[in-house]
C-alpha cells in the first residue's frame, strides 16, 4: 500500500456528530482506550497508540457514544513517525455514522494547530476514505514506507 498526503490548508468543515462526543483522551483513560483498541482492532494498533498517550495533551481523539459512554472510534497522531496521521478506527457497530471521517478532521485540526501543514497517512488501507473525507493524495514511489517489516 502506498502512503497518503493530507494538505492541512485546505481542511473540510468540521461537522457535529449527534450522539457522540469527540473529545482527547485523557491520562486517566489511557489503559482503558489501549485495551479497547486491542480488543476492538489488534494488538499491533495497542502498541502504536502508545506515545499518543504518553503525551500531555494526548495526540489522540476518541469518539464516546452518549447513550453508552463506551468508545466508538479513534484517530491518533505522532504515533509511528511525526506529522503521521494514525492509527484510525471505528468498531464495526459504529461503521457508516461518520465517525472515521469527524475523528479524522478532528485529528488534522490539532495537527495544523500544532504547525504542520501537512500530514502523511502511512500504508494507507482505505484510500477512497481519506480521499473523500480530507483530499488525501497518493505519495508516489511511497511504499513499504515506514513499515517495512514487522517483528513477530
Amino acid at each position: 500500500m502506498s502512503d497518503l498526503l493530507v494538505p492541512l490548508y485546505k481542511l473540510p468543515e468540521r461537522m457535529p456528530l449527534k450522539g457522540f462526543a469527540v473529545r482527547r483522551v485523557m491520562a486517566h483513560e489511557g489503559v482503558a482506550v489501549r485495551k479497547w483498541v486491542e480488543a476492538e482492532f489488534s494488538s499491533g494498533w495497542a502498541s502504536e497508540i502508545l506515545p499518543a498517550l504518553s503525551r500531555t495533551p494526548s495526540s489522540i481523539f476518541i469518539a464516546v457514544d452518549g447513550s453508552s459512554q463506551k468508545p466508538a472510534g479513534f484517530c491518533a497522531w505522532d504515533c509511528t513517525a511525526l506529522g503521521f496521521l494514525g492509527p484510525v478506527g471505528v468498531a464495526e457497530n459504529y461503521r457508516n455514522r461518520g465517525l472515521g471521517r469527524r475523528l479524522t478532521v478532528e485529528v488534522l485540526y490539532s495537527m495544523k494547530e500544532q504547525g504542520y501543514g501537512y500530514a502523511v497517512v502511512g500504508d494507507a488501507g482505505p484510500v477512497e476514505f481519506f480521499k473523500s473525507s480530507c483530499s488525501a493524495i497518493i505519495i508516489p514511489d511511497s511504499a513499504p514506507g515506514i513499515y517495512p517489516e514487522v517483528l513477530t
